[in-house]
């Protein structure tokens, strides 16, 4: 049941989170062991570079220097829009409405990919281990149905769901690399090679950047819950410094490990033949059979995992943008017995619905299409709305009385949005790499052109505001 609230009265459920909850949804978000097995391997395999691990090493600082700025700003700001109210408070309220088009086209394109891959994953491991025929759509869709009757719930119980989930699959992690490290490729001590500069900074290191940023997203989502957490000017900057600091120890570890397992001159060959099954293929030898079966479930789960918690993100984009005025009143309708985003959990769920029946009907491969389309449009609009908030920590700084030292409100800002439009240029470069699709296909500029609609709409929409309906303008991204 939705509540009647006035528009701009309605908030969420009381504050229920702290930084441990809030960890697990943004961690969960980036999904650690599908993003190991899944997204990890297929950097290897498309790139054909040995550096991958080196390249987490880099970037964790990159991202770090984000967080600098971003919790900055978090101490100031609290909403459920996250990034939206963070870039009208730095840019300008008609900036902060074509970000967050952008926003909700990014995050929605990384939640509907992954249901592409849950279904592929859970039908070629359900069907040839019960003789069944079920296609990857029919999981993909009672996996969106679970994930969006979790979203009208209580967000906490959510964290504990997702909490449970992550730490089960951080533990098989953790087994997996200290076996694989154990016993490399050839016996003797672990290689260092995958973490040599030279084994990174070749032909296609723009391609590998832009993967290994791919499997990070996610580890900016706490401010999406600040409205719900006990601490906000606090719970946000830890939690984000936090994500990025286990992300990039996971993703590293793990990378440098099925490297060294099976052998730095063949782990591009090896991840080109068995795909994600290259890790649960080096646990099943070295851990047995039923290690890697077990592993191959938490695969699985890391994906519910990250469904959900974008799930949740996704839908309290839509409550304060429909809580504002920007997008219909009946987004920011909440459960009246949850608190939670019921009509933007609706929403999102039936986005994700829509989109996989066209994939069906149209008979598109759920992996190296839906996942990889979406994915990799997705990495490309996340990328370009943290380097716009990196900026819009900046001007909002320069406007407002603060006790913030110039390295969190100007130095490291800088930095990052530099470093980010940087990857931004390495993957539009790369797109058809990424895409897997020749380099005169057209799919390589009509999905970023799809995250250019979305910011010209958002232009659109926000100018319309401000001539139409000057008071809704005037309280978008509003801060006491």
């Amino acid at each position: 049941m939705a509540t009647g609230t006035p528009l701009r009265e309605r908030g969420l459920a009381r504050p229920r989170l702290g930084v441990v909850q809030i960890l697990f949804f943004v961690v969960g978000a980036s999904g650690p062991l599908y993003a190991i097995a899944g997204g990890v391997t297929a950097t290897y395999a498309v790139t054909g570079i040995v550096g991958v691990p080196l390249s987490f090493v880099l970037l964790a600082p990159v991202l770090a220097l984000f967080a600098v700025g971003y919790a900055a700003m978090s101490r100031y700001i609290t909403g459920a829009g996250a990034f939206y109210p963070y870039v009208v408070n730095g840019l300008g309220r008609t900036s902060g409405v074509a970000i967050s088009f952008v926003a909700l086209v990014a995050y929605n394109a990384i939640q509907i990919s992954v249901y592409g891959l849950f279904g592929w994953s859970l039908s070629n491991w359900l069907n040839p281990l019960l003789g069944l025929d079920t296609p990857w759509w029919l999981w993909a869709v009672v996996c969106a149905l679970v994930v969006g009757a979790l979203g009208v719930l209580r967000v906490d119980l959510n964290a504990r769901v997702l909490g449970l989930l992550l730490l089960l699959e951080c533990a098989v992690i953790v087994v997996s690399d200290v076996a694989l490290l154990g016993s490399p490729a050839g016996g003797g001590a672990p290689s260092l090679a995958p973490l040599a500069p030279s084994s990174l900074f070749t032909t296609g290191v723009g391609a590998v950047f832009a993967f290994s940023v791919a499997v990070f997203t996610g580890f900016e989502g706490a401010a999406t819950y600040s409205e719900e957490v006990r601490d906000p000017r606090k719970t946000v900057a830890r939690s984000t410094y936090l994500a990025v600091l286990l992300t990039a120890v996971l993703y590293t570890v793990s990378a440098l490990a099925m490297a060294d397992a099976t052998g730095p001159a063949q782990i591009v060959g090896a991840a080109q033949s068995q795909g994600p099954g290259l890790l649960f293929g080096l646990n099943a030898q070295r851990l047995g059979n039923s290690f890697s079966d077990i592993a191959y479930v938490l695969f699985l789960t890391s994906q519910f995992a990250s469904l959900l918690s974008f799930h949740n993100a996704i839908a309290r984009y839509f409550f304060a943008l429909g809580r504002e005025g920007v997008l219909p009143e009946m987004l920011a309708r909440t459960n009246r017995r949850t608190g939670a985003p019921a009509a933007g959990s609706l929403l999102q769920t039936a986005l994700g619905l829509v989109v996989v029946a066209v994939f069906a009907i149209t008979d598109r491969d759920p992996f190296t299409e839906l996942f990889t389309w979406l994915g990799t449009m997705a990495s490309a609009g996340v990328v370009f709305v943290l380097a716009a908030v990196s900026v819009s920590v900046i001007s909002f700084f320069r406007r407002r009385e603060h006790d913030e030292p110039v390295w969190r409100h100007t130095v490291a800002p800088a930095l990052a949005a530099v470093s980010l439009l940087v990857v931004l240029v390495l993957i539009i470069w790369n797109f058809d790499v990424l895409l897997g699709t020749a380099g005169d296909s057209p799919l390589r500029w009509v999905l970023p052109g799809i995250l250019l609609l979305a910011a010209v709409a958002g232009l659109i929409r926000g100018s319309v505001l401000r001539s139409r309906k000057p008071e809704v303008y005037a309280g978008i991204g509003k801060v006491d």
